[in-house]
């Protein structure tokens, strides 16, 4: 799919006539799924990923990855991986006149984890993606790579941009400014293994937000065999080590589960996601620990994990800096509380696929609520609602967030509920299926 905007009609919520009692299967990890095709393309041997996400932004890195060289087949819920050509073989190959051009969509993971491996396999490589990725902060990533050697002009320090060929990467101690994006660490410590002597990231700015995200990069690699570890909050290290080929099964995405469990807290009813994982790094799994604060209840078995709605929502005044991602969906819900509630922490979100603060703010004032942007977050102080129209503003959790209090609120329209394809395109099909249950 290459669009810079998707094309659907708007898209009116339904309503939850009852209580729901539903078991919705959530499809794959997108942010598993694009680390282990990075690290898929970048090993010595084949992989075989189970379980991976099929969505936009995988289709994207997938396609990236392909025009690199990697060879990937996917077979339903499988990706078989055969990795890239050796770093050598790319640098004593004749050199294009043009360069490959790689779309990057709107997809974080695109954009900040497939440069590293271009300039690694000195490739000649131009990047654009969607005209709200423009806007997304890179210059912090690019100049590392410049700090390791890539040659790279941009007219923005961000998208579009070039990497030049013929150079060779340096590794060894590399400091950059993470405070934009966790993203940033975990693309040079993917690609830090191949590097002579490895890298060692000190990060200069101030503490780099959804760490958790940097500790699932840390824990693919040790997966495959390559010695990495967190020093401490800002230092990070990945020894010089192959990457080894891998068969492994992908997770169920726990923050696209995000909403579907809300489903459950905002009308009383009952709501499982099977095949939970009793272990993860998904920020994702801290979502039912959120909601249990609030005032559902929670279960977990060996068949998944279960949310069920008390008829109470309470306001609550919380730090996510660690767990952004959760904040549209979890924005909605404190929307129906019962008390004026708090997020703290998440400045950094102005800066994902659209500014996600902004547009809770404008979408929640748009159905009649009370909130305000804060300096590092948001104030919500619940207030009845009405139905209108929900902007998406081409974000796939914008979108479900909309959808989420069209549960409880008549009337609600998400304009382009088209965008979850991002991450999840079967979401109105689940959705509607969890309704019938």
């Amino acid at each position: 799919m290459h669009a810079s905007s998707y094309s659907a009609p708007p898209w009116t919520a339904p309503t939850a006539a009852t209580a729901l009692n539903a078991v919705v299967p959530i499809p794959g990890s997108k942010s598993l799924t694009n680390r282990e095709l990075i690290l898929s393309a970048l090993a010595d041997s084949p992989s075989l990923l189970r379980g991976a996400l099929h969505s936009r932004d995988t289709d994207l890195m997938i396609r990236a990855l392909t025009q690199l060289g990697a060879q990937i087949e996917i077979r339903g819920t499988e990706a078989a991986v055969r990795p890239l050509p050796a770093q050598t073989e790319v640098l004593d190959a004749p050199v294009p006149d043009t360069p490959l051009h790689i779309d990057c969509g709107l997809a974080g993971t695109v954009m900040r984890f497939v440069p590293p491996v271009a300039a690694l396999l000195h490739r000649h490589v131009a990047f654009d993606g969607d005209a709200a990725a423009r806007r997304r902060p890179m210059e912090p990533l690019l100049e590392a790579l410049r700090g390791l050697g890539a040659r790279i002009s941009s007219a923005t320090g961000g998208l579009p941009f070039e990497i030049a060929s013929g150079t060779r990467l340096r590794g060894g101690a590399l400091q950059i400014t993470a405070a934009a994006s966790s993203q940033f660490v975990s693309a040079l410590l993917m690609v830090g293994p191949l590097l002579p002597g490895g890298l060692r990231l000190e990060d200069q700015g101030p503490k780099p937000p959804s760490l958790p995200h940097i500790e699932m990069t840390l824990d693919c690699l040790k997966l495959r065999g390559v010695p990495a570890r967190a020093i401490d909050e800002r230092h990070w290290e990945v020894e010089e080590a192959p990457i080894r080929g891998r068969e492994l099964s992908v997770e169920p995405d726990l923050s696209n589960a995000a909403p579907f469990l809300s489903a459950a807290a905002v009308t009383g009813g009952k709501v499982g996601i099977p095949d939970w994982p009793t272990r993860t790094t998904q920020v994702g799994a801290r979502f039912p620990g959120l909601l249990t604060r609030l005032g559902a209840e929670v279960e977990q078995d060996q068949t998944g994990l279960f949310v069920r709605g008390t008829g109470t929502l309470h306001g609550i005044e919380i730090d996510l800096g660690e767990a952004g991602e959760l904040v549209p969906t979890f924005s909605a819900v404190l929307a129906l509380a019962d008390s004026p509630s708090t997020i703290r922490g998440v400045g950094h979100l102005r800066g994902h696929e659209t500014n996600r603060l902004r547009a809770i703010v404008e979408d929640l004032r748009a159905l009649g609520g009370r909130a305000e942007e804060l300096e590092d977050g948001l104030r919500i102080t619940p207030v009845p609602l009405h139905g209108g129209l929900w902007k998406a503003y081409g974000d796939h959790r914008m979108a479900t967030a909309g959808a989420l209090l069209g549960l409880v609120v008549p009337g609600v329209v998400v304009d382009d509920i088209a965008s979850t394809t991002k991450t999840l395109p079967n979401f109105t099909d689940l959705w509607t299926g969890m309704l019938a249950a």
